[in-house]
């Protein structure tokens, strides 16, 4: 019996193991740049393994702007870490991008508490549904 097979590239791997390094070295920029709280949502290498874009998200917000920031003027210094721990011939240029996804869900969904908690409200006031 032949299994079916997922196709499964290198860019794959790499972006799983940046995800993992790039996050222990974003967790230790934040607590030694007094960064607020931010993680790596996700990593995507080019075809090329030339460029990664790593996608990050804060815990505030409304600092995103900061955040994506200082990790884009750390870039480099990550990069130059990278090297010593990954089994690259080369290290990925890092670009730091903003992942506005879990900003809009949490929008989203307070957004429909609020007017479930109005429906609510309306339908306690008169006693009667219409």
């Amino acid at each position: 019996m032949v299994m079916p097979t997922r196709s499964f590239h290198r860019t794959d791997r790499v972006n799983a193991e940046l995800r993992r390094e790039v996050g222990v070295l974003v967790h230790a920029a934040v607590r030694d740049h007094a960064l607020p709280q931010a993680s790596v949502v996700d990593v995507e290498t080019s075809r090329e393994l030339d460029v990664a874009t790593v996608w990050v998200t804060a815990l505030q917000p409304e600092r995103s702007r900061e955040v994506v920031q200082a990790l884009k003027e750390l870039a480099k210094e990550f990069r130059h870490q990278l090297a010593h721990t990954m089994r690259m011939r080369r290290v990925p240029e890092l670009r730091f991008k903003y992942d506005e996804s879990v900003d809009t869900g949490e929008r989203i969904e307070r957004l429909l508490r609020e007017g479930e908690h109005r429906e609510a409200g309306n339908g306690d006031t008169d006693g009667s549904r219409s």
